[in-house]
């Protein structure tokens, strides 16, 4: 078969797979199987030095007729699937303006922001401000200053995440002492002490890091809200005055507090506060007589620790304790909301479970 006429059946072929293409992928393999390096009638094109000098003129110029011919028609193929294929994208993504609308789901503060704005509120309300400080802390300002002896258990590797540590040294000092992530927000009221001036009335809400490990009343991080009074003349009745008064706000106005003596080394004397249990109204049994699981009995719930500011702490910040005297306390925010709420695992406050936090 002369070279002519297998270009011109390669031409038929071509210009039928051409029109046979139903996508544009399709259509440029077709191109370069045809046109392409490799391509079929390209081979011509780089053959025409084997071909004889007498077919040489015939072939070439069939060879470039057949070219212009197939490049027209790709063209023209193209235009025509571009275009399907637009009107195609633009149907699969109509909007049906006569369907049914989907509401955008409104979010909400999450139960632990939610109880600390809660507190916050409450205590501005009192006149008191809401500060905040560093959650990497020195060993000074998170036990030193607040009066924790070097060998206080809550300062060992068992407890405390250390960033730098200070082994070997008996006593933190100011400026030379360890680096942690804060145990309780008590350092903010040290930083208080020291650069505010006299009186202050504060809480502290925020982050605290210890080496627990997560069960059902413990996690390894969680938020805890300080507050502390310095002031003339503040008195225990002051303090058990402001704390029946926030856990009547907090949880119900018919529910009662009770203190017990403790120990806590940053106040003199210490208390833990009690709320009485909302389950069983205080009573430590349900109404078919079994005994309550909340308060196991008891009738009462711990709810915080506090106390008056020891006098060494107020002299460490540079404060003359037979002028001014305090009061300080401390309450787990993710206690407070499994209180309120009946929560029976603080694990369930993190899980992200849309389910349980929309209840909220």
């Amino acid at each position: 078969m002369a070279i002519v006429d297998e270009v011109v059946q390669l031409r038929d072929a071509t210009l039928a797979s051409i029109s046979e293409a139903q996508t544009s992928e399709a259509l440029e393999k077709v191109r370069v199987n045809v046109l392409g390096k490799a391509g079929t009638l390209t081979g011509y094109l780089r053959g025409m030095g084997q071909v004889a000098k007498e077919e040489r003129a015939a072939v070439g110029k069939t060879v470039n007729e057949v070219r212009n011919v197939v490049e027209a028609a790709l063209e023209e193929r193209k235009a025509v699937l571009a275009a399907a294929e637009l009107e195609a994208s633009i149907e699969s993504s109509a909007v049906d303006v006569t369907q049914p609308g989907r509401a955008q789901q409104m979010g909400t503060r999450h139960l632990i922001n939610a109880i600390s704005d809660q507190i916050s509120e409450l205590f501005l309300g009192l006149g008191y401000t809401v500060l905040t400080g560093p959650e990497v802390e020195t060993d000074w300002y998170n036990f030193t200053a607040l009066n924790a002896p070097a060998d206080h258990p809550s300062r060992g590797l068992a407890d405390t995440f250390y960033v730098k540590d200070n082994t070997g040294a008996e006593t933190a000092v100011k400026g030379e002492s360890a680096v942690l992530l804060r145990t309780q927000t008590s350092g903010v009221q040290v930083h208080a002490m020291e650069d505010r001036e006299l009186p202050i009335y504060m809480i502290a809400p925020g982050k605290v890091y210890r080496r627990d490990v997560a069960d059902p009343s413990h996690l390894p991080q969680f938020h805890q809200c300080e507050g502390l009074v310095v002031d003339k003349g503040i008195t225990f009745g002051d303090l058990k005055g402001t704390l029946d008064y926030f856990c009547k706000q907090l949880f119900g106005e018919d529910r009662k507090t009770r203190f017990r003596a403790h120990y806590f080394p940053f106040t003199e004397p210490s208390a833990e506060a009690d709320v009485s249990c909302g389950v069983c109204d205080g009573t430590g049994h349900l109404e078919n007589g079994d005994k309550c699981r909340m308060c196991k009995g008891t009738g009462w719930i711990e709810i915080l620790g506090c106390g008056m500011v020891d006098p060494n702490v107020l002299e460490m910040s540079g404060i003359d304790p037979e002028e001014y005297s305090g009061f300080a306390f401390g309450v787990g925010i993710e206690r407070v909301a499994c209180l309120k709420y009946n929560v029976p695992d603080l694990r369930m406050l993190l899980e992200g479970d849309m389910r349980f936090l929309r209840q909220f």
